[in-house]
C-alpha cells in the first residue's frame, strides 16, 4: 500500500524485492547483512525497510513457532457455513478463541474457512461442539483434520525470477 493512497498496492523495484524476500527467510537479518546481500548502503537498506514499514508492506517481525514442538499435535481446517448477516461477529468470535490460528471469509461451498492447532483431539472436539458450532449465526462445520503440512514463501508480484515457465503436456519421458 502507498502512504499517499493506503488502498493502492505500493510500488515494489527488485531491491524492494530482495529485501523483503531476505527478510521473509531471515527477519533477524542484520540491517548490515541485508545491505550487503542486496548491495547497497546500510542507510539506503533502513530508508527501504521504513518505507516497507509504513507503507504496511512488511507488517511486523515476528518468529514461527513448530506447532508439534509446542504442544499443539492436532490441525484442522475447518469449513464453515454461517447466516450472511453475521459473518463479521463471527469472524471477530472465531479470532478471540484460543487455537484459532487464521480466519478468512471464502466464496464457494462455504463462507469461513479457519486454521485450528489444539493439544488434541479431544481439545478440537470441544472446541468445535461447545463454542463454534454454538455461535449464533453458525449454520454448520466440517472438520478436516491435517496430516501432513509444508510451508513456503510467496512470491512476490512482478518478481522477475520467479516467472513459471510453462509446463508441456507431454514430456520426453512419456514418448
Amino acid at each position: 500500500m502507498s502512504a499517499a493512497n493506503p488502498n493502492q498496492p505500493s510500488t515494489l523495484d527488485d531491491t524492494d524485492r530482495r529485501i523483503v524476500h531476505l527478510l521473509q527467510q531471515d527477519g533477524r537479518m542484520s540491517m548490515r547483512d541485508l545491505a550487503a546481500a542486496v548491495h547497497v548502503s546500510r542507510a539506503h537498506v533502513y530508508t527501504r525497510v521504513k518505507r516497507l514499514l509504513d507503507d504496511g508492506v512488511i507488517r511486523r517481525f515476528t518468529i514461527q513457532v513448530d506447532p508439534e514442538r509446542v504442544g499443539f499435535s492436532t490441525s484442522a481446517y475447518l469449513t464453515m457455513k454461517v447466516e450472511q448477516n453475521s459473518w463479521r461477529q463471527i469472524r471477530d468470535s472465531l479470532a478471540a478463541l484460543p487455537w484459532v490460528e487464521h480466519v478468512a471469509l471464502v466464496s464457494g461451498d462455504f463462507d469461513v474457512l479457519l486454521l485450528v492447532r489444539s493439544a488434541s483431539n479431544k481439545t478440537l472436539r470441544d472446541l468445535v461442539f461447545a463454542h463454534i458450532q454454538n455461535m449464533p449465526g453458525v449454520r454448520s462445520t466440517r472438520t478436516l483434520l491435517v496430516f501432513d503440512e509444508t510451508d513456503h514463501l510467496p512470491a512476490l508480484p512482478g518478481d522477475p525470477e520467479l516467472v513459471l515457465e510453462p509446463r508441456s503436456r507431454t514430456s520426453e519421458s512419456d514418448e
